[in-house]
């Protein structure tokens, strides 16, 4: 009845995280385009519709680093209940101002930023409770899966918006998003998963986000996937921010061609999600990550050449597929290789490098493509990952390598003081290893 793509969804923890984050990234998808028509509606000013897109996201960015160092120090289930309730609370707020008739953009981007703030802070103990949920065998699926329903939710979120649209009901598309949160709530109050190991060190918040950055440079895998994500975040995912150039300024088709391509890359997002850990167990993980980090630059190159709408759609759906096949395949890399103590301060420095890196690639890409103009920009940026790859590949090719599942070379539990001052002792697999066979034997089942 389960393929591997479905597998952890067997597991009772993991299903109920995952449908109740599903409901909620519908709500925070709605909440999203809710403010930036209702900001944009009432000031006609660009500046506050950048505004209120910028302090969701940028937070992600600045205060991962934060979350990660809460993730390993704090209960991280109860952890996420705080800060789920935080972002309830900023939903409500958002839903009082408005309905009280308090809409000046101030107010809502100041809500809109602390709510950013609680899921940055949140993220990194959602993220690193994932191998807490389900066997090892299931990893890739789990993160799959996750990334399968947060671009379910992107394209769900917005036509359920619309539906409020219809008659200016603000008010209530943030009442639903408030409401929506007590899934997450009752989900956590539901799941039952081992407590974490108690801490005797007192170290200060900046020592641990330093010792978190010294085991994220001394494991193999970590490092690799922070130089990886890094690599991508300059070069490939900036397409998403130029979607709506794209839309208007090549393909001349409005608002309704970048809705068309929007849903054209989540839907191939959706799809590259579920079909990756079937993909995964039959040709192996690393193999399959290795493959698709070139084979992403391939499928930018046809979107950006793309001459009309319907062929662009295309592209940008074989895109969003890669795309989730990269950033799910480096993502498990970490799980798999972050010692369970310092887990979600690597996980933090991954997600920091793409918070930080990707808007930086967007602001200089979209500069240059106001003067070579966007094609030229997309197929270059394809053409500067492939090259940065192959440098890779040619001169430190223990990166590539170490893409593959982690074997140590001490059976004992990883010491996290150690790890965070001198380099752990693993390698990466001698052969090639199917992501359908268990590792729980080689990492140790989880805490």
């Amino acid at each position: 009845m389960f393929g591997p793509s479905l597998r952890p969804l067997r597991s009772r923890n993991f299903a109920l995280v995952w449908s109740a984050a599903f409901v909620s990234n519908i709500g925070t998808w709605m909440q999203m385009l809710a403010l930036g028509v209702l900001v944009t509606a009432r000031t006609h000013n660009p500046a506050w519709t950048a505004a209120i897109a910028a302090v969701g996201f940028v937070p992600m960015g600045l205060l991962a680093p934060v979350g990660g160092v809460l993730a390993d120090r704090l209960d991280r289930r109860r952890w996420l209940i705080v800060t789920t309730l935080a972002e309830t609370a900023c939903a409500a707020g958002l839903a009082v101002l408005v309905g009280t008739g308090h809409t000046q953009p101030a107010g809502l981007t100041a809500l809109a930023f602390l709510a950013g703030s609680a899921s940055a802070i949140g993220f990194p103990a959602y993220q690193a409770m994932v191998p807490d949920l389900v066997p090892a065998e299931d990893l890739l699926g789990a993160v799959s899966l996750s990334s399968a329903q947060f671009n379910m939710g992107r394209v769900l979120g917005p036509l359920v918006a619309g539906v409020f649209f219809i008659g200016n009901r603000y008010t209530l598309a943030f009442a639903v998003n408030a409401a929506s949160f007590a899934a997450v709530l009752v989900a956590l109050l539901l799941v039952r998963i081992p407590p974490p190991a108690p801490r005797t060190d007192q170290d200060g918040p900046w020592a641990r986000v330093v010792q978190g950055a010294r085991t994220a440079a001394s494991v193999p895998g970590c490092r690799s996937a922070v130089v990886l994500i890094s690599v991508v975040a300059l070069t490939a995912s900036p397409f998403i921010a130029l979607v709506p150039a794209m839309a208007q300024d090549v393909l001349h088709h409005g608002g309704g061609g970048t809705s068309v391509l929007v849903a054209a890359q989540g839907i191939g997002a959706v799809v590259g999600a579920v079909a990756l850990p079937s993909l995964a167990q039959r040709f192996g993980r690393a193999l399959l990550l290795r493959t698709a980090l070139f084979v992403l630059p391939a499928f930018l190159v046809a979107y950006a050449a793309a001459p009309t709408l319907p062929l662009a759609a295309v592209g940008i759906g074989l895109v969003g597929a890669g795309y989730i096949f990269v950033l799910s395949g480096l993502n498990t890399v970490v799980q798999l290789w972050a010692p369970a103590a310092a887990r979600g301060r690597v996980l933090s420095l991954y997600m920091l490098a793409l918070g930080v890196l990707y808007p930086i690639g967007a602001v200089i890409q979209g500069a240059i493509a106001s003067a070579a103009g966007l094609r030229i920009v997309t197929a270059g940026a394809a053409v500067a990952l492939v090259v940065a790859l192959a440098a890779i590949a040619g001169l430190r090719p223990h990166v590539l390598a170490s893409l593959a599942d982690p074997v140590r070379a001490h059976p004992e539990p990883v010491d996290i003081q150690r790890v965070d001052l001198e380099p752990v002792d693993l390698e990466p697999s001698a052969g090639p290893v199917a992501d359908g066979s268990p590792v729980a034997g080689e990492l140790g089942t989880a805490p």
